[in-house]
């Protein structure tokens, strides 16, 4: 089975399988046409994280790039930039790791070379697909906003891309990008190295040098993804599992730390969704203030996890909605898929550019669309997260899964920014504490904390839980475009039987291939 936000990516993964591929080789084959058939979301440019479960044991890679060596917060002031990096352009470009995330995958679990499990990404690529509802919807969008935002001559190659008659494709219009296909073609013949190492590290370091930038050979030579030892809460007899920091899977797991203290009878009722949204909140307010880069963090994930700071934060949650604000512990716009085969493999994969397209720059010729992943960087010395050569910055997009006892339950991730630890919450407590199946747990109605006591929520949410939530003092806004609340995927595995029962939600062109 394999699970994802377009339906020619879940079904190229599902091919993979067929093809006599692991559920790792549908991974990367389904993330690798996604940055075809969705770069609305995701490209060549972006950074990816994964949990693989094999061999009963669960495996993190993170895959996500530093800071150039270049950019430092000297640069970035004399650039004109003294309260944060731009969101577009040259400046907030890191190291995409997506490329080197993928060879690796394919060489410490997968069965099939890249090379062939590139294929069905490069053959969409040259040959075209027809665009998608959703997808042409927010292509359409960016195209506008672009128009206006993105006026420098290095912006003129993602204009040439992906606006190639001077405008978005239509729904249902066939689009290709040959340029696209000869990088992913390379790729696939050089494990990657070629991105990295090659020609192609070429064509990205003499565009950066002529545009100003700071990304350059040396900094794509020296990137290495990181596997990791993934981290986990226990939540009702479930193990919940994220990728470490840089990620911001520990605020989902802090938010259902502080959550398991209480005893949830209904969905549907404020009692619920007040106190789901005020532990989300102050989970948030600690991710905020410490998650930066694993290796200089100042306070440790076991402090923000442990029982006794849970039941710390736990005990600030009243019948009112608070201003949060971080604890002191005690001291000691992306695409998402789920693979799994009938050998027990089973695969959590996310990967993106940021803010949609990412940073507006397409290195000419490649079909590589940069990520703008440094505009989390902070420029305040002070700041947990002030930026620092070689360093990762705090990262939005994270992976899940889901264990009992040894076994593996399976996949789940929720993608769009600062939205997935709280769809993470929210898609694990649908499924343990209320019974959902997959596409039920999917496709409730959610709501979205954004700042002090605003929180938002789709127009289908119940209207009378948005009074309710009013009335104990939450300012509650009613969302037009669920554009803002994620779209994810699940896969779980019956352990009797070993049947997959998968779900991808309405609110993106998704499918479940399953086989």
């Amino acid at each position: 089975m394999v699970a994802t936000s377009q339906p020619l990516a879940a079904q190229a993964g599902l091919d993979i399988i067929k093809a006599g591929g692991n559920a790792i080789d549908a991974a990367i084959a389904t993330a690798a046409c996604l940055t075809v058939v969705e770069p609305t979301s995701n490209g060549i440019g972006s950074d990816a994280f994964a949990l693989v479960w094999t061999d009963g044991k669960l495996h993190g890679l993170n895959a996500s790039g530093q800071a150039p060596m270049g950019l430092t917060p000297e640069a970035v002031k004399a650039a004109g930039y003294t309260e944060e990096l731009p969101t577009y352009g040259v400046l907030p470009v890191t190291v995409p790791g997506t490329p080197r995330g993928w060879a690796e995958l394919s060489k410490k679990f997968g069965k099939l070379s890249l090379k062939e499990v590139l294929k069905p990404a490069i053959d969409y690529a040259e040959n075209g697909y027809p665009v998608s509802p959703t997808l042409a919807k927010y292509w359409a969008k960016a195209a506008k906003s672009f128009r206006t935002k993105l006026t420098g001559d290095e912006f003129k190659h993602w204009f040439e891309t992906f606006t190639p008659d001077g405008r978005a494709p239509r729904e249902g219009e066939v689009w290709k990008s040959p340029g696209h296909a000869e990088t992913l073609r390379q790729i696939a013949e050089t494990n990657a190295e070629s991105f990295y190492t090659g020609e192609i590290a070429d064509k990205i370091d003499a565009f950066f040098a002529k545009h100003n930038g700071h990304l350059t050979k040396e900094d794509l030579q020296a990137y290495q993804p990181e596997w990791v030892e993934p981290i986990k809460s226990e939540y009702r007899g479930y193990d919940v599992w994220e990728i470490p920091p840089n990620g911001q899977g520990l605020i989902a797991l802090e938010a259902l730390n502080i959550l398991k203290g209480f005893d949830f009878a209904v969905k549907d009722s404020v009692d619920t969704y007040h106190k789901q949204i005020e532990a989300m909140k102050l989970a948030f307010v600690d991710g905020m203030a410490f998650i930066t880069d694993s290796r200089e963090m100042q306070v440790s994930k076991e402090e923000l996890l442990s029982d006794e700071y849970a039941a710390q934060r736990r005990a600030l949650i009243g019948e009112e909605a608070i201003m949060p604000e971080p604890g002191t512990p005690p001291s000691g716009g992306t695409v998402y898929l789920a693979a799994a085969d009938g050998d027990g493999n089973m695969v959590s994969f996310i990967q993106s550019n940021y803010m949609g397209f990412g940073s507006g720059i397409v290195v000419p010729g490649t079909g590589i669309a940069m990520q703008n992943r440094g505009h989390n960087f902070s420029l305040d010395e002070k700041h947990h997260n002030y930026l620092k050569p070689g360093r990762r910055t705090y990262h939005t997009i994270i992976p899940g899964f889901l264990t009992k006892g040894d076994e593996a339950v399976g996949p789940f991730g929720v993608m769009g920014g600062f939205m997935q630890p709280q769809g993470h919450v929210q898609v694990v407590m649908n499924t343990i504490d209320f019974g959902l199946n997959p596409q039920a747990a999917l496709d409730a109605p959610r709501w979205l904390w954004t700042k002090e006591k605003t929180v938002q929520v789709e127009a289908s949410f119940p209207i009378e839980m948005t009074r309710a939530l009013a009335a104990k003092g939450h300012q509650v806004e009613i969302a037009v475009d669920e554009g803002g609340f994620g779209r994810g995927q699940i896969i779980w595995r019956d352990p009797v039987t070993g049947v997959l029962s998968g779900g991808t939600e309405h609110r993106s062109d998704g499918e479940v291939a399953a086989w």
